[in-house]
């Protein structure tokens, strides 16, 4: 009868490669790739070569050690470059940037116009209607200055 005991072993290591490589895309970091692909050669060694899945499991855990060791090195020394460093930084977007203050900036607090959308900011005393200039930020607070 077919079973789970007629299953060859290099089936489950291209499917645990395959699990880990899109485990990789879920989960934040550059770790669970490197084991995909050393689950991935054990699959393709064991397909070609009748070797026992005693030492599969060990010939896995040592290229796994391997493969981590030489790509966080590979990593380090070729650092990736994203094309957009202030992509997930809005805040840091904003500095420089000219804001309509949309309701009056009174006691240091008020809140500004900024592309589509409003955010809170805290500056000297402005009027409605006035253009500033972004200064920084304090989390989602703009810190704004009069254009000078």
């Amino acid at each position: 009868m077919g079973g789970l005991e007629n299953l060859e072993p290099h089936y489950a290591w291209l499917a645990i490669g395959l699990v880990l490589a899109a485990a990789e895309m879920a989960v934040p970091g550059v770790f669970l790739i490197w084991m995909a692909g050393a689950a991935l050669i054990i699959g393709f060694v064991s397909w070609v070569f009748p070797i026992g899945v005693p030492l599969q499991i060990v010939l896995f855990a040592l290229l796994t050690i391997i493969a981590v060791f030489t790509g966080r090195r590979y990593l380090k020394d070729n650092p990736i470059e994203p094309a957009d460093p202030l992509m997930n930084h809005r805040g840091d977007r904003a500095v420089g940037e000219v804001v309509l203050v949309t309701e009056a900036i009174e006691a240091g607090a008020g809140r500004v116009k900024l592309g589509d959308s409003e955010w809170l900011a805290r500056g000297a005393d402005a009027g409605l209607g006035t253009r500033l200039r972004v200064s920084g930020h304090d989390g989602v607070v703009l810190l704004v200055e009069p254009i000078s």
